[in-house]
């Protein structure tokens, strides 16, 4: 296999994230576990190392730059997959409590197994995005909602703003088409309790343009929301 934790550290630190070799090793062993599980499980449709190095790996700690996160901080990966975001940012962030929440548990075993062999504790949450944000426990109670190629931003925003807690923030990740997303997602932001909006563009070295929206949530979500799963698709705030 491929070793990837020269490139990965140096790319790394291009976006301001220097890490240690022992992080260099669990990135390295990830990568290894997410090409092994692939085979059977169709986790990713990346599996050249280089391109996991930057379209996985690299993209995800963006968002260590794009939001402030104090020590301690409560994340949730949304739609985790196979664990972009929440798995890079625990590994650079420790001292992170990482959610990693997803609808298919066959996912979630491949995190566990992840999370076992790098030594990482994230929580594992087997739901959809509108049942957490309708579970008490989970509601309004993260410094940080986040989500990778999930849905369009209007649609988003209901399944993650009802999960953020005052204060706290929305970052979707998001391509080159983010700021008609935006435009088209204004109404159910403002609805649902999103201030102070902001895009924060990357260039990453061969994927090209990512754009991380940052979202303040300053006003609680009303408890109207999220709606069904499918009255979120089809009819958009």
């Amino acid at each position: 296999m491929t070793d990837i934790r020269r490139s990965l550290t140096a790319m790394a630190k291009q976006f301001g994230v220097k890490l240690t070799a022992e992080q260099a090793g669990q990135f390295q062993q990830y990568m290894e576990l997410l090409v092994e599980w692939n085979e059977k499980l169709n986790l990713t449709a990346i599996t050249e190392p280089e391109e996991i190095v930057e379209k996985h790996f690299v993209d995800s700690l963006t968002v260590l730059s794009a939001c402030p996160l104090k020590e301690g901080a409560k994340v949730l990966d949304v739609g985790t997959g196979a664990g972009f975001p929440g798995v890079p940012l625990k590994i650079v962030r420790p001292d992170l409590q990482v959610t990693l929440l997803d609808g298919a548990n066959k996912r979630l075993r491949f995190l566990g197994a992840v999370c076992s062999a790098l030594g990482l504790s994230c929580d594992r949450a087997h739901k959809r995005a509108e049942e957490a944000g309708l579970d008490k426990k989970l509601r309004e109670s993260f410094d940080l909602v986040t989500a990778r190629a999930v849905a369009a931003l209007n649609i988003l925003s209901e399944y993650c703003l009802p999960l953020v807690k005052m204060k706290g923030y929305f970052v979707a990740m998001k391509g080159p088409g983010a700021s008609l997303e935006l435009e088209q997602a204004g109404n159910a932001l403002k609805l649902l309790g999103g201030d102070q909006i902001k895009v924060a563009a990357v260039q990453l070295p061969e994927a090209g343009e990512r754009n991380l929206v940052v979202v303040r949530k300053l006003r609680f979500t009303p408890r109207s929301y999220p709606r069904h799963g499918g009255t979120i698709a089809k009819h958009p705030l």
